[in-house]
């Protein structure tokens, strides 16, 4: 007999655990691995953020529950985010709900608009909790394919005319995880008319929107009219402000979406810690000059490691937003051996691109996540590689 449902069962282990476990084993070898692999920011949270939070620590009542659909301090700094970044309005009320972190919210809304059996347009490629939250909740994934060639924007065209009509959820996710792709508006315009034709809703995982360089600003879906008809969009302050662990993040839109939400989530869970809330709701209220920061950072990052892999043949765009690079692999390697390759030869963890659908097979991605000084290592490694004569 098994205590283990078959949901559980039968959930491919999560591939970023899978690899912290192999790391861990090579570095009680004594080996000194650089991890390249998981999206954490090494970045610290802004001073400022700290001390509201050690602030909000020390006053007694903040230790209680918070209300269920967060504090209002919080919801309004979010509504207020959305208005001063984007010229959009939120009602703090109705159409903004806290989460713990964007990654339980993002699977809690899969079970709260779904039942088994329905249908969910998933990215080809896309982080790998679109397709667990689905399969947690009993629906069916259908692939929406993006390509290189394309630009990793959606291909709706490629979806075929009867799978639109039965999906009742669609994700997207710029800028985009894995492949660091970006979109404007337009994009968005497409996606929201796919979605009221269709009656889909669309929810929109921005989880790196302001992680973004060279001047580029990515939009938001609520600016498209009527968005909050048809849409809800997922924020995190994990990326942009380097909060991973306090698990802050929030969803806005559609009223009724975020009302099932708040539903599901009060039945299994009490929200955040109340001064995590007040110390994100400082965090989102700020100038954004520690965020901006952070931007110039990783874009020198990105153009050392740009520069490099140009230098050791190894073909990647430099992108316009995210904590990534999307990279191909070298001829003859599988995403896989590649991946492999560079762990047990050279210590550097990197992500397989089929970790993110079928579709990135021949990539492999890699987290702009340490300081330059590392990351002069992994050069230094990747340069002293034999790249060539692997068969797969």
């Amino acid at each position: 007999m098994t205590f283990v449902s078959d949901k559980v069962s039968s959930l491919p282990p999560y591939l970023f655990a899978a690899f912290q476990k192999k790391k861990l084993a090579l570095e009680e070898q004594g080996v000194d691995v650089i991890d390249l692999g998981i999206g954490a920011p090494d970045l610290p949270a802004p001073d400022f953020v700290v001390e509201e939070l050690a602030k909000a620590a020390r006053i007694p009542a903040n230790h209680r529950y918070a209300t269920y659909s967060g504090s209002p301090l919080f919801r309004e700094a979010v509504a207020d985010f959305y208005k001063s970044h984007y010229s959009v309005d939120i009602d703090p009320n109705t159409e903004v709900l806290a989460l713990i972190g964007s990654k339980e919210g993002i699977s809690h809304l899969i079970q709260a608009v779904i039942n088994p059996g329905d249908a969910v347009m998933v990215p080809d490629l896309s982080y790998p909790v679109y397709r667990s939250g689905v399969h947690l909740a009993g629906g069916e994934a259908i692939q929406l394919p993006l390509d290189k060639d394309n630009g990793y924007v959606p291909m709706f065209e490629k979806v075929a005319a009867v799978d639109l009509k039965r999906a009742k959820l669609m994700f997207l996710n710029y800028p985009s995880n894995p492949t660091a792709a970006t979109v404007d508006l337009n994009t968005f315009m497409e996606a929201i008319t796919i979605a009221r034709g269709n009656n889909v809703l669309l929810a929109h995982d921005a989880a790196y929107d302001l992680i973004t360089f060279n001047g580029y600003k990515a939009p938001s879906v609520m600016q498209v009219p009527d968005a909050k008809d048809h849409a809800v969009e997922f924020g995190s302050l994990s990326k942009s402000f380097n909060m991973t662990g306090w698990r802050i993040g929030y969803v806005v839109g559609n009223k009724e979406v975020i009302k099932a939400l708040s539903t599901l989530k009060s039945n299994v869970d009490s929200s955040q810690f109340l001064p995590i809330q007040e110390a994100a709701a400082m965090a989102l209220n700020s100038d954004l000059s520690a965020v901006e920061a952070n931007c110039l950072i990783y874009t020198e990052r990105m153009e050392k490691l740009h520069k490099a892999l140009q230098e050791v043949g190894i073909d990647a765009e430099k992108p316009k937003g995210t904590i990534f690079m999307w990279a191909k692999v070298p001829s003859g390697y599988s995403s896989s051996a590649f991946a492999n390759k560079l762990l047990d030869e050279a210590g550097v963890i990197v992500t397989p691109g089929t970790a993110f659908g079928p579709s990135g097979e021949g990539f492999f991605r890699i987290a702009l996540s340490v300081p330059m000084e590392r990351l002069e290592e992994v050069i230094d490694r990747l340069k002293q590689l034999d790249l060539k004569g692997l068969t797969t």
